[in-house]
């Protein structure tokens, strides 16, 4: 099926889908760590709890944040592609 066969579709590719489950988990890996080692540069002692805290709050804020992120790119770039098939298809 080419292209120009196949229906529109607001469903992102697979390969989409995949890159922005992959910036999520990555964005809250990073928030993670950075939540982790703000609460291990301010806490002396035993911390163990504070810091797994401070990982947990950095981790799901960070994926919450791309998680907006990934879902407003995938509907520009859905939007992005339905303009250009209208405009290719108005030009044949």
């Amino acid at each position: 099926m080419t292209d120009d066969e196949r229906p529109l579709s607001a469903l992102p590719s697979p390969a989409a889908r995949v890159a922005a489950f992959a910036a999520i988990l990555i964005g809250g890996l990073a928030g993670g760590l950075i939540g982790y080692t703000l609460v291990k540069l301010q806490c002396d002692g035993a911390c163990a709890a504070p810091r797994g805290i401070g990982a947990l709050t950095g981790a799901l804020l960070a994926a919450g944040g791309m998680s907006v992120v990934a879902v407003l790119v995938l509907r520009a770039v859905g939007e992005w592609r339905q303009i250009e098939q209208r405009e290719s298809s108005g030009r044949s």
